[in-house]
């Protein structure tokens, strides 16, 4: 039997906190499945996590994703530890090694060694939630002597995220989950290839993971105007080293070349301008209710196991009508 196919919504959404609690409770209410937290610009991740985590029951909650230079393994696992009481075992903790500008600029951590780090963090934090005390020297990480309170093995699922193909096939050896984000429709076979190499490794496939998504999901009738915020939004994403590398690996080098070139003149035209609308309709998920619908049980056809609805646009009446389009009552696998 495969893994379900699952409906989630991103948190935070505008205007803020309260709105993430609201949407949180018709979350569940309305039948979706999950609720993935994002963490870059917005409230903390984990903080908002624990909080809804008190006031849902049956929805589970992850992060998707905490990078792994903000937080140590002790803190990573003693957070977890706090999150699946207050989930009742429904918490998972989705790590990743984020970008250069994030933890660099925004946050002035030296990004080095990204591949490493992520698995290093992974068998730390597995090993510490075990109650297992720690002796470990890695090459970006060490711990020695660091115990706390036990969970059982699993109790905690820790998946990570991964864009190219050495992370992808990491995260399929020792995630035990995959996380996806912004990839083109047409790299989705090779993105699965990847992950069922590194799952080989240990014996199992692609298949043995659950593979999750944030998608970024506009319905409307006006779709130049969803298509021109989502560049916008995601074509700075592209100008980053490791999307910009995600992009060319992907299949779109020229495009990357471009946005790269945009982004260091300093013109945004140029950056933006460098996505075509076939390619915005190659990663978005853009159209009416139906046609967005569609494309997700496509992408549940390839591969995709969890489908967390996000959208780049904070228009109240269109971000309600996207998120309603996946409810229990309008849509099922």
């Amino acid at each position: 039997m495969g893994i379900r196919k699952r409906i989630a919504v991103t948190l935070p959404v505008p205007p803020g906190i309260e709105a993430s609690l609201e949407r949180a409770r018709w979350a569940e209410d309305n039948g979706f499945d999950d609720v993935w937290f994002a963490d870059s610009a917005g409230p903390d991740a984990l903080t908002l996590a624990a909080t809804i985590g008190a006031i849902t029951k049956r929805v589970r909650i992850g992060t998707a994703i905490i990078p792994v230079f903000t937080r140590t393994p002790a803190v990573f696992a003693a957070t977890a530890y706090a999150l699946n009481h207050v989930t009742q075992g429904r918490f998972i903790l989705g790590l990743g090694s984020s970008s250069q500008t994030m933890m660099k600029d925004w946050n002035g951590l030296e990004f080095e060694k990204p591949l490493t780090r992520v698995k290093e963090t992974a068998i730390l934090v597995r090993q510490m939630l075990t109650g297992e005390r720690t002796d470990f020297d890695g090459t970006t990480l060490r711990s020695h002597g660091y115990r706390q309170a036990p969970l059982d093995p699993g109790a905690v699922p820790i998946y990570l995220a991964g864009l190219r193909p050495k992370m992808l096939a990491l995260a399929g050896e020792i995630g035990d989950g995959v996380i996806l984000n912004l990839f083109p429709t047409s790299a989705l076979p090779k993105i699965v290839e990847a992950i069922d190499e590194g799952a080989r490794r240990v014996g199992k496939r692609a298949s043995d993971r659950e593979v999750v998504c944030r998608h970024q999901v506009i319905v409307t009738d006006d779709k130049p105007a969803a298509r021109e915020a989502f560049r916008r939004a995601f074509a700075p994403y592209y100008a980053t080293p490791v999307y910009n590398q995600f992009l060319a690996w992907c299949g779109f080098e020229e495009v990357a070349d471009a946005i790269s070139a945009g982004w260091a003149e300093r013109d945004r035209a140029k950056t933006t301008g460098a996505m075509s609308d076939e390619l915005v309709d190659e990663i978005a998920i853009i159209g009416t209710r139906e046609e967005c619908q569609e494309r997700i049980r496509g992408l549940a056809a390839g591969g995709v196991d969890t489908h967390i609805i996000a959208s780049p646009i904070i228009d109240l009446p269109v971000l309600d009508a996207t998120f309603e389009a996946f409810s229990a009552a309008h849509f099922s696998f």
